[in-house]
């Protein structure tokens, strides 16, 4: 739990103050004590959880349950409206901004997006139902994404079109350090 705290800190270049950290303390808080054997003992511990996870509700607009699967170096870019559903699975190193919702399709056909490594999500996408995201993705800001987006793509508009990084100009690796383009600046190469 501790490792992936200083992880998640380190994802939030070391600010305490960012709204984004104080929502992960208790989603690790609270996927740590489901390791908690003793049911007497993990029963206060959920109580905890239940009050760290309101309190993180109500001050940053975030709604991320502990049942959500979340890789490691998670961050939170800018906070508010940003809802997360229980089974949704999310990658390692992946960034999401404001208003952002990752979760069901439809309340009949449960089933929630599986979100890969190395992602960025704009401000405002929704990524809704039984879907895969590959990895290597941009997300443009107020995307609707309901079909699976594959690896070193660039997924825009309402319903999202997909388009190939690598034709649009844009290094395949979101992190190259030498020839690393924003989520703003490949949109504009649209």
């Amino acid at each position: 739990m501790f490792r992936n705290i200083r992880e998640d800190l380190a994802a939030h270049e070391g600010r305490l103050s960012s709204q984004g950290f104080w929502v992960m303390i208790p989603y690790r808080f609270g996927q740590w004590r489901y390791r908690v054997r003793p049911a007497a003992l993990r029963k206060p511990l959920s109580l905890i959880y239940r009050v760290m996870k309101t309190a993180s509700q109500i001050l940053t607009g975030i709604d991320l349950p502990c049942e959500t699967t979340i890789g490691r170096r998670f961050r939170i870019d800018h906070f508010g409206d940003i809802i997360i559903s229980g089974d949704a699975v999310i990658g390692d190193d992946v960034l999401i901004r404001n208003g952002v919702t990752i979760g069901l399709q439809r309340r009949d056909d449960p089933g929630s997006p599986v979100i890969g490594n190395r992602v960025e999500i704009g401000a405002g996408a929704k990524i809704l139902g039984r879907i895969r995201i590959g990895d290597d993705v941009l997300i443009g800001a107020n995307a609707v994404v309901v079909k699976d987006v594959p690896a070193n793509s660039i997924a825009v508009g309402v319903p999202a079109r997909i388009l190939s990084r690598r034709k649009q100009g844009v290094p395949i690796h979101a992190g190259d350090a030498v020839n690393d383009v924003s989520l703003s600046d490949s949109l504009i190469m649209l």
